[in-house]
């Protein structure tokens, strides 16, 4: 029995030792204490991607980084919206943050970036700028968009993302159905609607499906942004942070995302953005004058609630 109760704890031992090996890699933290510096990157997910995970994809990025560079490492975490915004409220501020539209207390610690994008301005200076972009698309089975009306089109909508905006800028108006992405996915190939507004995501899936499927692109509106900020305190922290958002936007990483169903920002032109600060209750109070704009055909007050690109 004794030799049991010893056989079980050291299990126990070496399963708890090895999950604390597993959670907190060894050479970071010793990193941290031998003077290595240690880059904290928080990822949020605001709007559905292409395909894969943008987090992964990051962690792959920053692997590749880290590699170009002595004693320095970036930590890859995944937040949701309502817990980042509790830990930047508690005074718990990382590096780096990726991020997009209705994350709250973000902007205030964000420093200036050198590349100048119009959906991560405030006051005139740059303080967040896209790694990657999604695209909103109207989807057919037949090669005819003629007959767009609010009978024959479903509106896909997933995560803050406001598609009612981009049918609205698009010229489309009426009571068309808004529906969340998978049971527009589901009824549009079902037959029940002729045309469906989507996003790359769609694109993904009906690629993965093997559906035969048309497409027009549509580049009035885009808020399908993730963007990255730096959010570092300290000169050293900060000069490696944005030695990494440099790599991050670069050709090396850029080529990529392919991968994973996503494009780089100037392949996902828009006219219209949702600015990249915008708060939770602004992205509701914009999500209400999108869908009014595309029920009475007037956009006149959406466009208040926008920046523009271009």
């Amino acid at each position: 029995m004794k030799r049991f109760i010893s056989a079980v704890l050291c299990a126990v031992f070496l399963v708890g030792a090895g999950l604390y090996v597993w959670a907190f890699p060894p050479g970071k933290d010793a990193a941290a204490g031998e003077g290595g510096v240690v880059l904290r990157l928080w990822h949020i997910d605001s709007f559905e991607g292409g395909k894969g995970s943008r987090a992964a994809f990051l962690s792959r990025a920053a692997s590749a980084f880290e590699k170009g560079r002595e004693d320095v490492y970036v930590m890859v975490r995944t937040l949701t919206v309502q817990g980042a915004a509790q830990a930047l409220r508690a005074g718990d501020v990382p590096d780096l943050i990726s991020f997009s539209c209705g994350l709250d207390g973000v902007a205030e610690h964000c420093l200036r970036l050198q590349p100048n994008f119009g959906g991560g301005e405030i006051g005139g200076g740059t303080y967040a700028y896209p790694w990657c972009a999604g695209q909103y698309y109207l989807f057919s089975f037949k090669d005819d968009f003629s007959a767009v009306s609010a009978e024959t089109l479903v509106i896909s909508e997933g995560g803050n993302n406001l598609a009612a905006a981009a049918a609205a800028l698009s010229g489309i108006a009426g009571d068309e159905a808004i529906e969340d992405s998978t049971a527009a996915y589901v009824h549009f190939l079902a037959g029940k609607y002729r045309y469906m507004l989507g996003t790359q995501r769609d694109v993904c899936r009906f690629q993965t499906r093997g559906a035969s499927v048309f497409c027009r692109p549509l580049s009035a509106y885009c808020d399908l942004y993730q963007y990255i900020a730096v959010t570092a305190d300290g000169k050293e922290k900060e000069s490696e942070s944005r030695a990494f958002v440099d790599f991050l936007l670069g050709e090396e990483v850029q080529e990529k995302l392919f991968e994973i169903g996503m494009y780089a920002p100037g392949d996902a032109a828009a006219a219209y953005t949702l600015s990249a600060f915008v708060s939770a209750d602004g992205v509701a109070s914009a999500r209400a004058a999108a869908e009014e704009a595309l029920r009475r055909g007037e956009i006149k007050i959406l466009k208040s609630y926008l920046k523009t690109l271009n």
